[in-house]
């Protein structure tokens, strides 16, 4: 028989923390706002199926998913949690969000899409607008 007092037991699930992380699973969990923490827009915020992790999915964005390459589609499962499909090949008809960071402005592209770019131009001049207000602009008095 072999020696099987040194072996050290397989986890049952891969790492979630690391599996989270490449998909991009790291939104502050509430009660923290869905704000993008680099362009402060706010966000869509889903739980993932990774125990504790949380995505920013685009707003208002759904896509027909085969447009979407894989690894970058999210869909909603029937209790509210997002699941990124990976190379699974979507159902005709599918229609899937995807994540803010691939369309943050303030963060490195990683597709170089026409449509994507054309949002991460969108949203670069939605978060100035959060930033850059005329010199008289004040809130108006309460009173």
């Amino acid at each position: 028989m072999g020696d099987t007092e040194n072996a050290t037991p397989c986890p049952d699930r891969p790492d979630n923390t690391l599996q989270a992380a490449l998909e991009g699973a790291s939104a502050p969990p509430p009660p923290e706002p869905p704000d993008c923490p680099h362009c402060a827009l706010p966000q869509d915020r889903y739980r993932t199926l990774y125990d504790g992790h949380w995505v920013l999915l685009e707003s208002r964005i759904l896509v027909p998913a085969h447009t979407v390459p894989p690894r970058r589609r999210w869909v909603l499962t029937t209790d509210g949690a997002a699941m990124n499909l990976w190379d699974a090949e979507p159902i005709p008809g599918t229609r899937c969000r995807i994540a803010h960071r691939m369309v943050c402005p303030y963060l490195p592209r990683e597709d170089p899409w026409p449509w994507t770019t054309a949002l991460r131009q969108e949203n670069n001049r939605r978060a100035q607008r959060l930033f850059n207000l005329p010199d008289d602009w004040a809130l108006p008095d309460a009173g």
